[in-house]
């Protein structure tokens, strides 16, 4: 795929929310959930798929079907929407227990997706860097997973000034309740992009769509 930018026209609708939530009070949040993934564990369970990239699929592939998650800065620091982006990841290093920072080519199909990823780390797991793989494009989107706690909550922020808009998506350990295998997951976001509505929205396509997984993979 060829990554396009497209810069915010002067009538955009959310200009008046961009400038007062990103010049004025600059506000970011969090909002955490845990997500049914009961079809879609089993699903990939059956298959003798890993969780991880298929998980990390179902995100980024509800991300690119929304405008708001899009947003950025381009080169010349002009505002608009890339009409994709692509996974930024982590390696963990299991021996001393540090992780390196990866991308890949967002795929649009599962298992174009699916085998970029597996392919990836394979290439780059020994690279013990903070940026496992180099020359990192602008449009993407960081998810990452903490796979030893079902946390309730996530929250992070930043100490100095950041033009960063695209998400940051946090994974939890799943576990199991009520004869349903859930999955905490924590969306931190920039408010001049989007609102609760929008969030709630995404978290709840997510679920959806690993719902339907049996129609996609």
């Amino acid at each position: 795929m060829k990554p396009i930018f497209t810069t915010v026209s002067e009538d955009w609708k959310r200009k008046p929310y961009f400038d007062y939530y990103y010049y004025n009070i600059k506000t970011k949040y969090n909002i955490n959930h845990h997500i049914d993934i009961t079809d879609f564990k089993n699903e990939i369970k059956e298959r003798g798929l890993k969780f991880f990239p298929s998980m990390l699929y179902v995100i980024l592939k509800i991300i690119n079907q929304s405008d708001e998650f899009r947003m950025g800065f381009n080169e010349k620091g002009k505002l608009g929407c890339w009409n994709y982006v692509n996974p930024v990841y982590t390696i963990f290093h299991e021996d001393d227990k540090t992780f390196s920072d990866m991308w890949s080519e967002y795929k649009p199909d599962f298992q174009g997706f699916y085998n970029e990823i597996i392919n990836d780390i394979e290439t780059y797991k020994e690279v013990r860097e903070v940026k496992a793989r180099g020359s990192q494009p602008v449009n993407f989107c960081p998810v990452s997973s903490i796979p030893w706690l079902s946390f309730e909550s996530f929250s992070q922020e930043t100490y100095c000034e950041s033009t960063l808009l695209y998400p940051i998506i946090r994974m939890g350990k799943f576990y199991e309740k009520d004869a349903k295998v859930l999955l905490p997951i924590s969306v931190f976001v920039n408010h001049a992009v989007a609102d609760g509505y929008h969030t709630c929205k995404l978290i709840n396509d997510i679920e959806e769509y690993g719902k339907a997984v049996s129609s996609w993979i």
